[in-house]
């Protein structure tokens, strides 16, 4: 993280201050072929094929700055993002930022922004090749990730069969915990590793290329609740899904389970429609050796008359499925 001190704002140094203290300060990793300083960035896609995604964080809606400090809010960008990467089974190469601020936002907040998505890239040899700045009343965070398939095909959401094992990989309901105790004025009483896991998930990046290559049929990154992401797969795929209760419910470490009976709250509601820990769900063939890692909940039936049903133990549950980004308040 920056230990930069300065008390200089971006409207005092600037947008092209602002490139120069910033984006040029970033390493580059083995794919970025021209970084930041031209009109675009150079990305080698040595699989001839470009996998993209993107997503934006809005300060009040995304994250808080009292809640999270820069570098954590730089680390969650980056991560919710080269997620989705990993989630079509590709591996990350490079990062694109956008970023809409204040004229008063302190130049060492955007400093330690670029700290945390620069240190949540390093490690998978990703980095921030490039983007654009601009001024604007809401602190806001466009990110585009870019990977390689490395002559895989893509693992869509459109592929599973009845009788395939569902299975997760990485910890499901963290975020959402942590979030209620943030909401509720109450972080104190927190687990810390809720706490940490909503200012900063940690996605299976290595999951998703490696159930790729273990025949997974249908792959999904778990950002807006594992019911919701689970229904896309079973809508896309023309299937019904049944999760299985036990199973489910043993992914409910004690830690959470304690929090949730402080509250007053099932910890299963977190498990099943809290997002942003961005685990990564897929379905494999029954006969599949299940990779390292990964972990059955359920299995995929046939849709009968209700494609893109997604049941526990046979029944459907009752609420709020996950965050929706125009539905939920």
């Amino acid at each position: 993280m920056s230990e930069q001190t300065s008390d200089e704002t971006l409207q005092q140094v600037g947008e092209f201050g602002l490139i120069d203290r910033v984006a040029r300060m970033v390493q580059q990793g083995p794919a970025v072929l021209l970084g930041p300083g031209d009109d675009a960035a150079v990305i080698a896609a040595s699989d001839g094929r470009v996998v993209a995604s993107t997503d934006l964080l809005l300060e009040g809606s995304h994250f808080r700055r009292e809640w999270s400090s820069a570098y954590q809010v730089g680390r969650k960008a980056a991560a919710q993002n080269l997620a989705d990467i990993a989630a079509m089974g590709a591996v990350p190469t490079a990062l694109l930022v956008g970023l809409v601020a204040p004229g008063d936002l302190p130049l060492t907040w955007a400093r330690d922004l670029a700290a945390g998505l620069a240190d949540e890239c390093a490690p998978l040899g990703a980095s921030v090749a490039g983007g654009d700045t601009t001024r604007g009343d809401v602190l806001t965070i466009a990110v585009t990730a870019l990977g390689d398939l490395r002559g895989r095909p893509p693992v869509t959401r459109s592929g599973a069969h009845p009788g395939d094992v569902v299975a997760v990989a990485g910890e499901l309901g963290w975020s959402a915990c942590g979030l209620e105790f943030l909401a509720r004025g109450a972080q104190a009483d927190a687990p810390e590793e809720a706490l940490r896991r909503h200012r900063v998930p940690r996605p299976p990046y290595a999951a998703g290329p490696q159930a790729a290559d273990a025949g997974a049929t249908a792959l999904i990154d778990v950002s807006d609740g594992l019911l919701a992401d689970v229904g896309h797969i079973a809508d896309e795929s023309g299937v019904a899904i049944d999760l299985d209760r036990e199973l489910v419910e043993a992914r409910v470490p004690a830690d959470m389970a304690d929090a949730a009976l402080r509250l007053g709250i099932d910890p299963l509601e977190w498990v099943l429609t809290g997002g942003e820990d961005h685990a990564l769900v897929a379905c494999f063939p029954a006969e599949a050796a299940l990779p390292e890692g990964w972990r059955a909940l359920g299995r995929v039936e046939a849709a009968g008359a209700e494609r893109g049903a997604v049941t526990i133990g046979g029944k459907t549950w009752v609420g709020v499925r996950g965050w929706d980004h125009f539905a939920s308040r």
